[in-house]
């Protein structure tokens, strides 16, 4: 058994979580929590196709934080939601559009960063094919070999494509 899956199985045998007090605040502080995620996730897949690595690297920190913290709100919905359909069915279908239009804005963001990652890794085999191949000299000595000392020494690079 994965990791995932016992991870998974956990929680579905995990304790159903207590009634919210306030089941409308609960989803309120969802509903903001995934508007945030959205925003940050398409800030995100703005900057990297500006080609703006380092600045989307940076919104890795919050994207996670309310990612975590939403997944921490949506676990206690999804546990009560019988419950919360009875009382505020309105909170839900808003929850339920906010979470489609995350699932969009993820799909583009990971089309995005799997674009991002097959470039740099043709940029890279480019560059490493280029510096590895033999430098020789196309002029020639009075020995009728190239002449010492202007080959490169540079053999090749080693690329580590495993993350």
């Amino acid at each position: 058994m994965t990791p995932q899956q016992i991870r998974a199985q956990a929680l579905a045998n995990a304790k159903k979580l207590p009634m919210p007090e306030n089941p409308e605040q609960v989803c309120a502080d969802a509903d903001v929590a995934l508007r945030a995620l959205v925003d940050v996730t398409n800030n995100e897949t703005t900057l990297l196709r500006a080609g703006k690595l380092v600045e989307a690297s940076e919104l890795a920190a919050e994207k996670a934080e309310l990612a975590q913290k939403y997944v921490g709100l949506a676990r206690s919905i999804q546990a009560n939601a019988a419950e919360i359909k009875k009382q505020a069915p309105h909170l839900l279908q808003k929850l339920q559009q906010g979470q489609t239009a995350l699932a969009t804005q993820m799909a583009e963001n990971l089309r995005v960063l799997a674009t991002a990652k097959s470039l740099t890794e043709e940029i890279v085999s480019s560059v490493a094919n280029q510096l590895g191949q033999s430098s020789q000299t196309a002029a020639y000595g009075n020995t009728g070999r190239g002449t010492a000392g202007q080959a490169a020494s540079v053999k090749g690079v080693s690329i580590n494509t495993t993350l």
